[in-house]
């Protein structure tokens, strides 16, 4: 059987779910033997998925932050340090990509790195207008962005109708994170 072309999927919106739909389809490549690329923008929280895809030899985790902190909280220095960090993950990604080192590319909250201007902005959007036919790329993000709607083969918008944390609930071990 002939393999399909590699599609764009955008998870996107303000509920539960982006991550873990990205994360569901990496183990489902995994399973399959696929190459896994997964850049987590914004994040450095350890995560019960980051600690088992860690342990894959098929699977490269590309992730950090300047600080433990949201970023609206950080220094102007580390705010500075964690637009960097960001520039650079995506940039190997690309890089391992156009190597060949790679079947399926999730790109994690890029969207909102995208949005608060801590990546280049044209190379992310050259990227994904060009990327290679072969590659599955997964994209997740809070907001929607129309043109990024346009190129993606599968758009889903994660609308939150209620939510524990609204109870005074944090996020669960193993559950959230």
């Amino acid at each position: 059987m002939e393999e399909a072309k590699g599609l764009i999927h955008f998870y996107f919106g303000y509920g539960k779910g982006k991550t873990t739909a990205a994360m569901g389809l990496a183990l489902r490549a995994c399973g399959y033997g696929k190459k896994v690329i997964i850049v987590q923008f914004l994040k450095n929280t350890q995560s019960g998925e980051i600690m088992h895809f860690s342990a894959l030899d098929n699977v490269t985790i590309l992730r950090g932050t300047a600080a433990s902190r949201f970023y609206d909280d950080m220094s102007p220095e580390e705010r500075a340090e964690t637009a960097l960090i960001q520039e650079k993950n995506l940039e190997k990604a690309i890089s391992l990509v156009k190597d060949g080192g790679c079947d399926m590319l999730i790109l994690d909250e890029a969207v909102d790195a995208y949005q608060m201007g801590l990546l280049n902005a044209e190379m992310f959007e050259d990227f994904i207008k060009n990327k290679p036919p072969e590659l599955e790329l997964v994209i997740t993000g809070h907001k929607r962005e129309n043109w990024l709607i346009r190129e993606a083969d599968y758009v889903t918008e994660m609308v939150k109708l209620k939510h524990p944390y609204e109870k005074g609930i944090k996020a669960r071990k193993g559950i959230e994170f």
